[in-house]
């Protein structure tokens, strides 16, 4: 992947992330969360390259989905895959990864606010590390060959083994370590921006009916 296609694709993915979360009750507060753990993500990735399969990204794309919803996992398994091979190199492989964290973070959401406990959270993190690894030997045969075949997938993932366990252990240590604690720091957050986002233009409408002398009643003083 060039350079300018990756700038496209990441001009891309933050515009639909805009839209998607000003569209949501927190506005630009949550699409500033939404950055912000997606470049954690990204710089966590980036900081642990030099342990193979070893990463952030998986655990903070299924917590964002329980705590934010799927567009927000979603968008934070995207940005976080496009952001950190800015670094590690882009190529290929990019959408695929873009495509399998973000599915990562889809599954966050689907499990809601189970996967906020750490019995949820450090099992499901530990799958989604061989889930990840198979989802990328198939896209290697999909995309280098020689064939897509169960005799082709299995001698693949025999070779990855080893970095698949590695994967999976690590995303149950992280989750095991970090996961609730990321959790309730991402709840607490999210009640915050959300609190102020319906209180704000009810604010908004008390001053306009009457709370500021200035103001002709029925309309908001802005």
């Amino acid at each position: 992947m060039s350079t300018g296609l990756a700038l496209v694709a990441a001009l891309g993915v933050l515009a639909l992330v805009a839209t998607l979360a000003l569209e949501r009750y927190g506005g630009v507060r949550e699409l500033a969360l939404i950055a912000a753990l997606a470049a954690a993500a990204a710089a966590g990735r980036v900081l642990l390259a030099p342990l193979p399969s070893v990463q952030p990204v998986t655990v903070i794309c299924l917590v964002t989905g329980a705590a934010l919803g799927l567009r927000a996992g979603v968008a934070v398994g995207a940005l976080a895959a496009l952001l950190s091979n800015g670094f590690l190199g882009h190529g290929p492989w990019t959408p695929a990864q873009m495509v399998l964290w973000a599915l990562a973070g889809a599954t966050g959401a689907l499990l809601g606010d189970r996967m906020l406990r750490r019995s949820v959270l450090v099992p499901v993190a530990a799958l989604w590390g061989f889930a990840f690894s198979w989802g990328m030997n198939l896209w290697f045969l999909a995309t280098f060959g020689p064939e897509v075949s169960e005799e082709a997938m299995l001698a693949v993932s025999a070779r990855s083994l080893p970095f698949d366990i590695a994967h999976a252990t690590g995303n149950a240590i992280i989750a095991l370590v970090v996961g609730p604690a990321l959790a309730r720091l991402i709840v607490r957050y999210r009640r915050r921006i959300r609190v102020r986002s319906i209180e704000e233009p009810s604010a908004a409408i008390r001053r306009g009916s009457g709370g500021d002398p200035g103001t002709p009643p029925g309309r908001a003083a802005w």
